[in-house]
C-alpha cells in the first residue's frame, strides 16, 4: 500500500502538466497519511479545479476527521462496498493526485530499503484517486480529503519485488496522460474500465537516496 509519495505542488508545474491555476504554497517535501496535498477534480462547470486535501478520505458521515489516517488507500476489489470509500465512487467523487513519484519498501537484501517507483524518465503522473468533503458540526469547518486505488500486483513485474515476502503485492492506479479525462469525467463503468495495473516497461525504480535531480522537485 502506498502511505508515503512525492506530490506535484509548484504552480507552474501543475500547470503545465494539468492546465489548472494554484497560487504557490508551502507543502511538504514528501506527503504521508493527514498532510495536505493538491488533487484536482471537476467543478460544476465541468472544468477542472485544484484543490488542496488531506491525504486519507474522510467520509460525510464521519464523527471526526482523524478516521481518514488509515483511509489513504482504497482497494478496488472493495472500494464499491466498503463503506470509507462507496459513497465517492458511487457519486463520481474522482480526482487525479499529481505525483512525481511514490515510496515502497524493498526487502532484497533482507532489510527494509524503502525505493521511490515512478515512469520512465520520471516525469510527472497522476495518480486515480476519490474525493470526499467533511464538515465539522462544531466549528462549521469544512474539509476535503483524498485517497489513492490500488490493485492487486502479483504477477507485475515491477511491483511485485516491493513490501515483504509473503505479502500481498499492491500497487496505485497509475492513469496514462490520454486517460485522465475519461478518469474524471467519464461514467461509472468508464472509470472502472481504467483501474489496472500500469505497465512495468514503462515504470521506473530507485533506492532512496539515489535520486538524481531530486532538487528539481
Amino acid at each position: 500500500m502506498c502511505s508515503n509519495y512525492r506530490p506535484v505542488t509548484r504552480s507552474d508545474w501543475l500547470f503545465e502538466h494539468w492546465g489548472v491555476h494554484r497560487p504557490e504554497g508551502e507543502f511538504p517535501l514528501d506527503c504521508y497519511p493527514s498532510y495536505l496535498a493538491p488533487f484536482i477534480r471537476l467543478k460544476k462547470d465541468g472544468e477542472r479545479e485544484v484543490r488542496d486535501g488531506q491525504f486519507g478520505i474522510v467520509p460525510h458521515w464521519a464523527k471526526e476527521v482523524a478516521l481518514g489516517k488509515r483511509a489513504y488507500n482504497a482497494r478496488s476489489e472493495t472500494v464499491k462496498e466498503k463503506p470509507m470509500f462507496r459513497d465517492a465512487w458511487k457519486w463520481g467523487q474522482r480526482c487525479l493526485i499529481p505525483t512525481h513519484f511514490f515510496y515502497e519498501p524493498n526487502y532484497e537484501t533482507g532489510k527494509h530499503v524503502s525505493w521511490r517507483i515512478g515512469l520512465k524518465g520520471w516525469t510527472p503522473f497522476a495518480i486515480a484517486g476519490l474525493w470526499g468533503h467533511w464538515r465539522d458540526k462544531e466549528t462549521g469547518e469544512d474539509i476535503l480529503s483524498f485517497t489513492m486505488l490500488t490493485v492487486n500486483a502479483d504477477d507485475h513485474h515491477l511491483m511485485k519485488r516491493f513490501h515483504k515476502p509473503g505479502d500481498e503485492k499492491r500497487m496505485v492506479v497509475i492513469l496514462r496522460k490520454e486517460d485522465e479525462d475519461l478518469w474524471l469525467k467519464g461514467s461509472l463503468d468508464d472509470a472502472w474500465g481504467l483501474v489496472k495495473p500500469y505497465p512495468a516497461e514503462l515504470m521506473d525504480a530507485l533506492p532512496r537516496g539515489m535520486e538524481p535531480g531530486a532538487q528539481l522537485f
